[in-house]
């Protein structure tokens, strides 16, 4: 069902979707059978969505990446999104071009997904999350409110990463003019859990199955399976079974 009041340049729109009104989907889209896009929600030309994706109020996907002459990086994409079935993208999100999404994830109100970013199956990406560029994210992964994901960053599958945490990847504070390839993000293994507040530090690696405590600043790598906290965080111990 297209409510008249929609703009719909494509017909390329599954059974059983229900497009609202106000809603733009633009020529070039794909929609699969049983979606639903809520008003004032824009879907860009090239954006794929899967069966059952909810596309809630104000959401854009497929948003133009611009450098504007402010960024030393310019963005480089692909004209193409892909949101796997039953996927879930909250009110006022933005989903930059070149972004892959995996079925049954739960993209939340205002996260930002900038370009080059993998997702993969049955994630959250909770409110007011910042994915930066070229990131990778492994299926079952949970990332929740405020959080900023630098760019360049690995993220393992079945990881946890709090609330408020903060990764870098420019240890000269922007004062340097590094290309792209000098901006490391860290790196957080399959399992690894992160305490709210944390902040992680450029090149970072934080093990398989290892936990950082609230409110660290993690400056050199945490062993897999080990539990580090502090300012600057230190192992203190081996992980137990109910910390992981």
């Amino acid at each position: 069902m297209k409510h008249p009041l929609a703009l719909v340049e494509t017909d390329d729109v599954g059974a059983d979707t229900v497009v609202h009104a106000f809603a733009v989907i633009r020529a070039g889209a794909s929609i699969g059978r049983g979606c639903i896009v809520h008003p004032h929600a824009v879907i860009e030309s090239g954006v794929v969505l899967g069966d059952g994706v909810e596309v809630f109020p104000g959401a854009c996907i497929g948003r133009t990446p611009k450098g504007a002459g402010a960024t030393a990086r310019t963005p480089d994409f692909a004209p193409r999104v892909v949101i796997g079935d039953g996927c879930s993208i909250g009110p006022h999100a933005v989903v930059y071009y070149d972004v892959e999404i995996g079925a049954h994830s739960l993209i939340g109100d205002g996260a930002s997904i900038r370009e080059k970013v993998r997702i993969g199956t049955r994630c959250l990406v909770s409110r007011g999350v910042t994915i930066n560029y070229r990131c990778t994210i492994g299926d079952r992964t949970k990332i929740m409110d405020l959080t900023h994901i630098t760019g360049n960053t690995t993220i393992g599958a079945d990881v946890f990463v709090s609330t408020l945490v903060a990764t870098t990847n420019d240890s000269s504070l922007g004062r340097l003019a590094y290309s792209d390839g000098d901006m490391r993000g860290p790196v957080l293994e399959d399992g690894a859990a992160v305490g709210a507040g944390a902040n992680i530090l450029p090149g970072v690696r934080v093990g398989a199955g290892a936990v950082v405590g609230a409110g660290s600043i993690v400056t050199r790598d945490v062993p897999a399976g080990k539990l580090a906290f502090g300012a600057p965080a230190r192992v203190v111990r081996d992980v137990v079974p109910q910390e992981k």
